[in-house]
């Protein structure tokens, strides 16, 4: 299945950034794109008010037309994009959820027309990142410089869902043929116990990391021969500020997801959650695509 590379377009300079960053990924990709934007009644539903009406609100004329600036403006500039537009009933994020169960990738920007100073609960990103069913990229505005030549960044920590984080980064640096960054944080020495257990401890904890690192760059050198692969261990006060402080010389950071147990709200883990707010580069939420219904 051709699945398209997926954009929430609300008129916005963060989802035209977006949008138009959607239009060369699915370049790169040889897939179409498709613009998508969320409507809502004037009052702020996606249902009509009227109980006796059971039908849905129409598309209005005038996101129709913005819609298809939006994608004349994109094939201009990306040659040999293929780009459709939607108009869905519904909340933005909601819609863009929606969509994410067809969509190879969602690409959304981390400020909409609401114009929130970040990826707060409840806006598009958000939703997004939390509740995607497949990978979500979420860009910064177009004004944050972003060095794109910097390496792509990922985290490793054992888990399952840090490992097809890997594999996207890995992917992603060999895309934009950049070095990819493996990193594992593990946090300072603390307590009063004895020199040499506090010795044995720290000890016992850099051959894990080095292992984890290692068996990581492995399965990555073997799956692209080519690819320039770090590997990095570091001692910090918490994985999410040191990551956040590396994302500032990347041009892509990856994070892994949860997945779909537990709590809807705890969909991401707390490294992942910092760094879709807080990261000086795009993110990239590495949730696993499900088998699409057609």
């Amino acid at each position: 299945m051709n699945r398209p590379v997926v954009a929430g377009v609300d008129g916005s300079p963060s989802s035209l950034t977006a949008a138009d960053q959607a239009a060369a990924v699915a370049v790169a990709r040889s897939r179409p794109l498709l613009l998508v934007h969320g409507y809502l009644h004037p009052l702020g539903y996606g249902v009509p008010l009227n109980p006796y009406d059971l039908g849905v609100p129409a598309p209005t004329e005038e996101a129709e037309k913005m819609l298809e600036r939006v994608a004349a403006d994109l094939t201009d500039r990306h040659p040999g994009l293929r780009v459709a537009v939607r108009q869905v009933a519904g909340g933005p994020g909601a819609a863009l959820v929606e969509e994410s169960r067809r969509a190879e990738l969602v690409v959304v920007g981390s400020r909409g027309v609401g114009g929130f100073a970040g990826l707060l609960l409840g806006s598009v990103g958000g939703q997004l990142a939390q509740h995607g069913h497949c990978p979500v990229l979420v860009v910064r505005p177009e004004e944050q410089p972003i060095p794109v030549d910097g390496p792509v960044l990922v985290g490793v920590d054992g888990s399952d869902a840090a490992a097809y984080a890997v594999d996207l980064a890995a992917d992603e640096a060999a895309r934009r043929d950049v070095e990819l960054v493996l990193t594992h944080v593990r946090a300072p020495e603390r307590g009063a116990a004895a020199p040499e257990v506090a010795a044995e401890a720290s000890t016992a904890e850099r051959a894990e990391a080095a292992e984890l690192l290692g068996v990581a760059a492995a399965r990555v050198r073997a799956a692209h021969p080519g690819l320039r692969v770090t590997e990095r261990a570091e001692v910090a006060a918490s994985p999410e500020t040191a990551l956040r402080e590396a994302s500032a010389q990347a041009s892509l950071v990856v994070v892994g997801s949860r997945g779909r147990g537990g709590f809807a709200g705890m969909l991401l883990g707390s490294v992942s959650q910092a760094l879709v707010q807080h990261a000086h580069c795009p993110v990239l939420i590495a949730h696993r695509p499900e088998p699409a219904d057609d």
